[in-house]
């Protein structure tokens, strides 16, 4: 029997049927981003005592559908940290594109000067997620390094800075610089002192 009128055909139901699941999945997609968005510009600013109906505020989105995708506030922290690692992770590999490698590593230094801006603001947040998580500290640790190593290794690889400076050398330094200024205006100072260093590591043209 022909389908009537008001029914789709087989062909016509099977071309609709997933059309549903995956408009739910991309819009779940764009509600997690959302979300992670407004949780970082709210836990920067509030610190641990930041809301998460804040952070469901401020993404637009109710607060059941904050907690379908973070179930508890670590959750969240955890994720947002992950997040900015990964963003971290990224730049590094698209300056590897960049026609200066000292120049390279120098942007890449200065973006993690905003990172560590953005995480004084929620340091007690993301040491609540943090506690037990080895495989967190762990995830940072191998990502971060990796990105630096990368850009270092080019740098020195044409000449261009010291060979003998490792990943970890650099992240010690930068840490220390930016925890050690906590006065108004500090991100400033802190560039200075990121451009004084990078130019420390320059190897002399020769002649």
């Amino acid at each position: 029997m022909a389908p009537s009128a008001q029914e789709p055909s087989a062909e016509e139901a099977a071309a609709k049927g997933p059309e549903r699941p995956r408009r739910r999945r991309a819009d779940a997609v764009r509600n997690r981003e959302r979300v992670l968005a407004a949780a970082k510009a709210v836990f920067s600013a509030g610190g641990t005592e930041a809301s998460l109906e804040a952070v469901a505020r401020q993404a637009g989105v109710g607060i059941g559908t904050l907690y379908r995708h973070f179930p508890t506030r670590e959750a969240l922290y955890e994720a947002v940290y992950r997040r900015e690692v990964e963003q971290l992770g990224e730049l590094a590999e698209a300056l590897k594109g960049e026609p200066d490698p000292v120049e390279a590593l120098r942007r890449w230094l200065h973006s993690n000067v905003a990172f560590v801006a953005t995480k004084k603001g929620m340091a007690a947040a993301l040491a609540i997620a943090a506690h037990g998580k080895t495989d967190l500290a762990a995830f940072s640790y191998e990502r971060l390094t990796t990105a630096v190593g990368s850009l270092l290794a080019r740098a020195a690889a044409e000449g261009r800075i010291r060979a003998d400076v490792g990943a970890e050398d650099i992240l010690r330094a930068l840490i220390a610089m930016c925890y050690m200024n906590d006065q108004p205006g500090w991100q400033a100072s802190v560039l200075r002192l990121v451009d004084v260093f990078v130019d420390g590591l320059r190897v002399p043209p020769r002649g």
